[in-house]
């Protein structure tokens, strides 16, 4: 059998070429193709998340607050908690308890709508925007290091790649939702 860059499944030296050997000697007869890609997606996103979460635990936050922090802020105006829950991909009653919380650390601040008391329009506070700029580069800079290795038209292709898969199960996922 092949790997999907060509060679044999067996030359790789990964975490997931080991499982995907495993799985060709218990099932020969089924095709473990898919397994080398989303394997390995799935591998590197975890590894990936673990070590971009080590600035946010250090500045005391989760990766679904930060999420909510850099939403406001790349977004650059105030936002209602269902568009943040748009933005991050959130439930709207996990977005509420997280900007209860950031609320009370004072990095977000909500303002009344004065047409129509149920909505809330929240903004980034001082001492969030200067957090967000404060982890963010150090994240960027990690990213940076990690993907140092590979060659630059490599990551473009990567990128290509990745983004037509994700814009394919987005539109699938999407069209799901509706039915």
């Amino acid at each position: 059998m092949t790997g999907t860059s060509g060679g044999p499944t067996g030359t790789r030296q990964d975490t997931v070429a080991g499982v995907v050997r495993q799985w060709q000697t218990v099932h020969p007869d089924l095709d473990t193709g898919p397994m080398e890609i989303i394997g390995r997606i799935n591998r590197c996103a975890a590894l990936l998340q673990q070590a971009e979460d080590a600035p946010l635990r250090r500045a005391g936050l989760s990766r679904p607050e930060f999420d909510l922090l850099g939403a406001l802020r790349r977004t650059g105006h105030e936002l209602t908690p269902s568009e943040l829950a748009r933005e991050t991909f959130s439930s709207g009653a996990a977005v509420t308890k997280r900007l209860k919380q950031l609320a009370e650390r004072g990095l977000v601040e909500r303002r009344g709508d004065t047409r129509d008391r149920r909505v809330a329009h929240l903004r980034l506070t001082d001492a969030g925007r200067d957090l967000v700029d404060g982890v963010l580069p150090e994240q960027l800079a990690y990213e940076t290091t990690v993907l140092s290795e590979l060659e630059p038209e490599g990551r473009g292709e990567l990128a290509s790649l990745l983004g037509e898969l994700l814009g394919r199960l987005e539109g699938r996922l999407g069209a799901a939702r509706l039915t």
